[in-house]
C-alpha cells in the first residue's frame, strides 16, 4: 500500500465513520442497499467492473443521500484503479456538492487532480479540508498528506470556449474629440468603442519529464483568442514555455522561459520572450502565498517606439474560511521601461476574490483597483499620461449541468480606466457564457 493510500486509510480510521459517516434509515432499504454494494464489490475483486460500476450508477439515483454517495465514492475508486482520473474526480466532485464536510473524499479529490497535473486545485482542496477543524490525530495524517502530494501526471491538456458580449471591443475611448498641444482634434468612428459578441478560446497542452525525486522538466503551450465577426479587432496570441519545477520540502518552485506572439486585427502585434518565476510557500495549514516575477523583452511590431523591457511581480495570498469557503488577496506592480518615456509605465494593481460552494453551484466575487503613470508625457499631449483603473466581476460555475466532463460557467465584469489622455479612458461590460471542466 502506498503512502497517499495508507493516510486515507488511516483517516477512515480516525474518523470513526464510513466515508460518508453513512447514517441508518429503514431497515429493509438499509439492507437491500448493503447487499446491492456488497455484491458490487464481490464483481469488482472477480474482474467485472463493468457490472459493479453498473449496481453503483443505480445506487447513486438512491433518494437517500448516504447510499448515493457511498455508491458514488466506490465507484470512483473503480476509475482510479483504471487510471481515469477525471471520472474518478467528478464523482467526487459530486460528494462534496452534497457533503462539504467529508475530509475522506475531499482529500481523495486532491489526490485525482494531483495526478490530472492540476496541483494549484490539489493544495486548494487540501486546505480546504484543514479548515474544517479536524481533531489534532486526524490534522497530523493530513500534514503527511500533504507531504505525499507529489505524483503528477506527464502531460495532459484543458481547453474553454465562451460566447462574450462586450461593451467595448477594442478598449477605447468614447469621446468624440481628443485634446492636443495643437487644440481639439476630432477621433474617427473606427477608433471610438465598438460593441460586440465574439467567440473566446482559451486552450492548454503540457508534458512534464521527469529529472529526478522531487524535480522534472515542464513544457507548456498555451493560446488565446478573442474572434469577432469584424477580423480588425480579433485578439490572438500564443505562447511557448519550459523550464524545471521543484519540490524544496513544503514549498514548490517552477523556472520557466517563454515566448509569445500576439496578432491585433489578423496582423502581427507584439512579441515578446521572457524569463519567469513562481514561488509557493503554506502559512500553516490553510493559507498559501504565492509570489511570482517576469522580466521580459518587447518587440512591438507596430510601433518602435513601444519596444522596450517590461517587469512584473506579483504576491497572492490564499486562504480557506471553510471547506467551501475561501478568499485569495493580491498586489501586483508592473514596469514598462520602453524606448519612449511618454510610452514607458510605471503600475499597480490590487485585488480581493471570493468563492463560496452552493450545492453543486460554485460563486465568485472580486474587485481589482489599480494605478498608472507614465514617465513623461507623448509630443502630441498636454499632459502625461496617468490612468486610474476600477473592476468588478461576478461568476458561476453549474455543476449540475455537467456532460462529459464540462460544465457551463457564467461571468460578468465591468471594467472603467479613467486617464487623463482621452485614448486610455474607457469603460468596458463584458459577460461570458462558458463550457469548461466542471471540476
Amino acid at each position: 500500500m502506498g503512502t497517499l493510500e495508507t493516510v486515507a486509510a488511516g483517516l477512515s480510521i480516525l474518523l470513526a465513520t464510513p466515508a460518508f459517516g453513512a447514517t441508518s434509515g429503514p431497515v429493509t432499504v438499509r439492507a437491500t442497499a448493503g447487499q446491492m454494494l456488497s455484491l458490487a464489490d464481490e464483481m469488482a475483486r472477480h474482474g467485472k467492473n463493468d457490472e459493479a460500476e453498473n449496481i453503483f450508477e443505480v445506487l447513486a439515483r438512491d433518494p437517500d443521500q448516504d447510499i448515493r454517495n457511498e455508491a458514488r465514492y466506490r465507484r470512483a475508486k473503480l476509475l482510479r484503479a483504471r487510471s481515469n482520473y477525471r471520472g474518478a474526480a467528478l464523482l467526487l466532485r459530486r460528494i462534496l456538492d452534497e457533503r462539504p464536510d467529508a475530509t475522506p473524499v475531499r482529500l481523495e479529490l486532491a489526490q485525482m487532480l494531483d495526478r490530472m497535473g492540476d496541483k494549484d486545485g490539489a493544495w486548494q482542496q487540501v486546505r480546504a479540508a484543514q479548515a474544517a477543524g479536524l481533531p489534532p490525530a486526524v490534522a497530523r495524517l493530513i500534514d503527511r498528506y500533504s507531504d505525499a502530494l507529489r505524483a503528477q501526471r506527464p502531460f495532459g491538456a484543458s481547453f474553454e470556449i465562451a460566447v462574450a458580449p462586450d461593451s467595448n471591443i477594442n478598449r477605447a475611448t468614447r469621446s468624440d474629440s481628443l485634446g492636443t498641444v495643437l487644440g481639439d482634434f476630432q477621433i474617427a468612428d473606427d477608433a471610438k468603442a465598438k460593441s460586440g459578441t465574439g467567440v473566446s478560446l482559451n486552450a492548454q497542452a503540457f508534458r512534464r519529464i521527469g529529472i529526478g525525486e522531487d524535480a522534472s522538466l515542464l513544457f507548456r503551450a498555451t493560446g488565446f483568442g478573442n474572434i469577432y465577426r469584424h477580423g480588425a479587432f480579433n485578439d490572438i496570441a500564443a505562447d511557448l514555455a519550459a523550464g524545471p519545477e521543484m519540490t524544496l520540502g513544503r514549498d514548490r518552485l517552477q523556472v520557466e522561459l517563454g515566448a509569445t506572439q500576439r496578432w491585433y486585427g489578423q496582423k502581427p502585434y507584439v512579441r515578446s520572450a521572457r524569463l519567469a518565476g513562481v514561488f509557493s510557500h503554506p502559512l500553516g495549514s490553510r493559507t498559501l502565498l504565492r509570489a511570482i516575477a517576469s522580466a521580459a523583452l518587447t518587440d512591438n511590431q507596430i510601433n518602435d517606439l513601444q519596444d522596450g523591457k517590461s517587469y512584473y511581480g506579483r504576491l497572492q495570498i490564499e486562504r480557506a474560511l471553510t471547506p467551501t469557503t475561501g478568499l485569495a488577496a493580491s498586489f501586483a506592480v508592473d514596469r514598462q521601461a520602453l524606448r519612449d518615456p511618454g510610452y514607458a509605465t510605471t503600475g499597480w494593481r490590487a485585488a480581493l476574490t471570493g468563492w463560496h460552494d452552493l450545492g453543486r453551484m460554485t460563486f465568485t466575487a472580486g474587485v481589482e483597483l489599480g494605478r498608472l503613470h507614465a514617465d513623461d508625457r507623448l509630443l502630441l499631449f498636454p499632459d502625461r499620461r496617468q490612468d486610474r483603473y476600477q473592476r468588478m466581476s461576478f461568476g458561476a460555475s453549474f455543476r449540475q449541468l455537467e456532460y462529459a466532463g464540462f460544465a457551463p460557467v457564467v461571468r460578468f465584469s465591468i471594467e472603467r480606466n479613467r486617464s487623463t489622455v482621452a485614448f486610455y479612458d474607457y469603460r468596458r461590460t463584458r459577460t461570458e457564457m462558458a463550457i469548461v471542466r466542471a471540476f
